[in-house]
């Protein structure tokens, strides 16, 4: 379905989120998919946004997409919301030697950092200490999980309730509703007034600079490449009002909602043969 009435006919550029949008939650992107967004990059230049950190997105779309260099260099990808930027043959920017995002790409060859936006060491301490008390008074502290619950990617710090490497049925059955990241997360903002604090993925609650959301991150895109946003179209799986893909909407950029990859594959070849044809 169509989240804005404005869409363009033929986009600019197509911007999407990652998880349940272009693969599973944190799983390697299906090849109907890859297949689809490499006849699109083939036509459009494509970003993928999402809370996620850079090894994520190697992981889960780079590692499968299978694309050669010339669609690679169209393909913009944006971490943490658009925190930091990366792009195929540009410039190294400013990331530090000792960076988890910067050791991240080094299965990314061609692969460089254009620009990041981090948080101080004070704020990242601050944020840690922070959202444990609170979940911990809520009872939101797992016992049992699957990797890390807490996550410094840098430029955002994430709360992950049963940890970054939790199978699919066990994030969906914990907080189908959604209220108890609701909770913990006006907790934690009212004790970090100077950072942005919202819900995540299925389990999990980002923190990042004041303003940092997505719709920060492609306002970033937009300077970026010089496309405005109202020639552009997001597609994303969580445009509801309390989704974390919702900033997009409210922003004015033309958006196209989905409930899954699958749905996903099939509006993205679709479109491809659409802009390639020139729209008719």
């Amino acid at each position: 379905m169509t989240a804005s009435s404005d869409a363009p006919a033929l986009p600019a550029l197509v911007a999407f989120d990652l998880d349940d949008t272009l693969a599973p939650s944190k799983s390697a992107m299906p090849e109907p998919m890859a297949a689809a967004l490499r006849s699109l990059l083939d036509v459009v230049p494509v970003c993928v946004i999402s809370g996620g950190q850079i090894g994520q997105f190697r992981d889960q779309v780079l590692a499968h997409l299978g694309a050669d260099d010339a669609e690679l260099s169209r393909l913009h990808l944006m971490p943490t919301c658009g925190t930091r930027y990366y792009a195929y043959g540009a410039s190294s920017g400013t990331a530090r030697a000792d960076d988890q995002d910067a050791r991240a790409i080094e299965g990314m060859p061609g692969w460089r950092l254009v620009y990041a936006n981090d948080l101080s060491p004070q704020q990242i301490e601050e944020g840690f200490a922070v959202v444990e008390a609170e979940a911990r008074r809520l009872g939101l502290w797992e016992e049992r999980t699957w990797g890390d619950i807490l996550e410094d990617r840098g430029s955002q710090i994430t709360f992950s309730a049963l940890g970054q490497e939790a199978p699919l049925d066990a994030k969906r059955a914990w907080d189908p509703t959604g209220e108890k990241k609701g909770a913990l997360r006006d907790a934690v903002a009212a004790r970090l007034p100077g950072l942005e604090v919202r819900s995540g993925g299925s389990t999990s609650v980002d923190i990042t600079l004041k303003g940092v959301d997505k719709a920060y991150g492609m306002t970033r895109l937009a300077e970026v490449t010089g496309i405005p946003g109202e020639r552009m179209l997001f597609v994303g799986d969580r445009l509801d009002p309390e989704g974390n893909d919702y900033p997009v909407l409210a922003l004015g950029i033309p958006c196209h909602a989905v409930s899954g990859w699958e749905e996903t594959a099939v509006f993205v070849a679709d479109l491809a043969q659409r802009i390639a044809a020139g729209g008719a």
